[in-house]
């Protein structure tokens, strides 16, 4: 479905993270814009977090079934406590720019399973680096109350103030229309980027600081590296 087909309608809206929504790509737009005013950019998770979670969405049944993992982590250790799958059918297309609008129904139940509500959450995909500055992170971390960071792999929103250096941590900011929207993360030599920024109640400094403080080996943070796993259903990953 093309973006520009602004009347059609998407999905049976879910009462509880889509309030107000009428399935179209215009009440999509126009349900960011006012979601986006609830974004906290101010640090407002416990410090320092004791308990951490991994968000990701992948498909199964040649997308018809969206899988949600989240995966639980001792912030210290890195140890995996907990993990749990969500599915459900999904219910909307891809359409540029409202990911959240088909992936936050299962990522809010795979959050409902978990055991424990940690005290930040790594979700991969966009924070505020988003044309209306609610990516899925940020929404997840509105409509969820929790302190999110988004980790995305690809820039949607912004160009790089300046060149990024092959050195691990190294960070420049992003930025759109003229404001800081996150940050671009060298998190591993020799490696392509992540896109870094807040989602919900965590600081743009923060941000990319707590993301870095989770990268071990590879260049995922270990928090969205395990769900991702779960969600892709890659070898070795399990439930917990």
């Amino acid at each position: 479905m093309e973006e520009r087909s602004g009347h059609a309608s998407l999905a049976t809206p879910p009462a509880a993270a889509f309030e107000g929504w009428d399935g179209s790509i215009a009440g999509a737009r126009a349900l960011q814009a006012r979601l986006s005013a609830r974004v906290s950019l101010q640090d407002d998770a416990a410090s320092p977090p004791r308990v951490i979670a991994g968000f990701d969405v992948g498909f199964e049944d040649g997308g018809e079934t969206t899988r949600a993992a989240a995966v639980l982590l001792d912030a210290d250790s890195g140890q995996v406590l907990h993990a749990r799958i969500a599915r459900l059918p999904t219910s909307m297309p891809y359409v540029p720019g409202l990911l959240s609008f088909r992936e936050l129904p299962a990522l809010l139940e795979a959050l409902a399973q978990l055991p424990l509500r940690p005290d930040l959450a790594f979700v991969d995909g966009q924070g505020i680096a988003h044309p209306r500055r609610l990516g899925i992170a940020a929404h997840f971390g509105v409509v969820a109350g929790l302190p999110c960071i988004g980790v995305a792999k690809k820039i949607l929103a912004g160009t790089p103030d300046g060149e990024l250096p092959d050195v691990r941590g190294a960070r420049v900011p992003l930025r759109h229309r003229g404001e800081q929207v996150g940050w671009l993360l060298r998190s591993k030599p020799r490696c392509l980027p992540l896109v870094v920024s807040p989602g919900h109640r965590v600081s743009m400094e923060t941000a990319v600081e707590m993301t870095m403080r989770q990268v071990g080996r590879y260049r995922l943070p270990e928090p969205t590296r395990q769900a991702d796993a779960l969600a892709s259903r890659r070898p070795g990953a399990t439930l917990l």
